[in-house]
């Protein structure tokens, strides 16, 4: 008989583990086994909030069917790596891991052990991504902006792997091409590691896709614009609105359900599109208790984690790149 409530422990009790104990303690088929940090009071403190032990990672280990990975980038893999090992499903935060070595061996773990290996890249769950989906032909140009005001959360890592992954990976879901090239340049202004970047990513198909992220900027916005043959999408994840400008379906110029005509621009038309917001984080854990509890397909896998991965590393390579160039110019001095 299969089981229906998944034992779920935390590693990592920092902002984001917070949020996910309290999800797994509030989810209908998960019940939350303990917190483990290296800092016990953060542990303990998250812990009581949302009703479960703090544990050392080894009673975490025996008290679990599955853990969730929420500890610092760095200790992704080795938490991750440990938990597979032990026989334990694993939700981990993005990033994978710190190499794409990393990435390559938790997915063998999983894969040899039949074992779930999730991959928090939350976007994927988002109500914003399921109005885009199908939506639009294959992109052509993308443009996105996601930039935010400084938080010291994140700043063990640099803008690429805290904020620019998300659409990287969201770029990466819709344009079905391997990466030609990367050309990118960043700055650090507030934190040892690059708070600012802009990317350009060119695919073996033709299709390029400019990415910016900050997190030291006055104001948040989140913006995605999508160029196809005969189509344009503008997203604004912050109001939560979608326009879509598509040609006419068929020779007669009669438009898809739900398009207006443009003014002035024959055989084209324009929908409007808004959606509710939804909790992101707990579809997401909703989607990874299916994947074990009822063997339902995993959404985001290792293999996705790890293209995501390679592509913040080839942002990062760019960067640096860039940054010789500069240097050897004299526009900047390093050190």
């Amino acid at each position: 008989m299969p089981e229906t409530v998944l034992r779920v422990g935390i590693a990592g009790a920092g902002h984001f583990g917070r949020y996910h104990a309290l999800k797994v303690a509030a989810g209908s088929r998960t019940v939350l086994t303990g917190i483990y940090d290296p800092d016990q009071e953060r542990a303990k403190t998250v812990g009581w909030e949302a009703g479960a032990k703090e544990m050392t990672f080894d009673d975490l280990l025996d008290a679990s069917d599955a853990i969730i990975v929420a500890a610092p980038a760095e200790a992704h893999y080795d938490l991750a790596a440990r938990a597979l090992r032990a026989g334990k499903h694993v939700l981990v935060e993005k990033p994978i891991a710190a190499t794409l070595e990393q990435a390559d061996e938790l997915g063998r773990l999983a894969k040899e052990r039949s074992l779930v290996l999730q991959v928090g890249h939350l976007e994927r769950f988002s109500a914003a991504y399921q109005a885009m989906a199908g939506k639009i032909g294959a992109p052509l140009y993308i443009e996105a902006t996601r930039i935010a005001p400084f938080k010291p959360r994140g700043t063990d890592v640099s803008v690429i792997l805290d904020l620019m992954i998300h659409d990287l990976d969201l770029v990466l879901a819709l344009i079905d091409s391997e990466i030609e090239s990367v050309d990118a340049v960043g700055a650090p202004v507030a934190s040892a590691h690059e708070d600012i970047a802009n990317a350009r990513l060119r695919f073996v198909n033709g299709a390029v896709a400019t990415i910016t992220a900050s997190r030291i900027s006055p104001r948040t916005e989140r913006r995605m614009r999508i160029f196809a043959q005969n189509s344009y999408m503008a997203a604004d994840f912050s109001a939560r609105t979608l326009t879509v400008i598509a040609r006419s379906a068929d020779a007669e110029g009669a438009l898809p359900p739900g398009q207006q005509p443009v003014p002035g621009v024959a055989g084209f038309g324009i929908a409007d599109v808004s959606w509710e917001d939804h909790d992101s984080l707990a579809a997401e854990h909703v989607a990874f208790a299916a994947s074990v509890l009822d063997g339902a397909p995993v959404l985001v896998d290792a293999a996705v984690g790890r293209r995501a991965l390679a592509a913040a590393l080839a942002v990062g390579e760019g960067m640096r790149a860039s940054r010789e160039r500069m240097a050897a110019s004299g526009l900047i001095k390093l050190g």
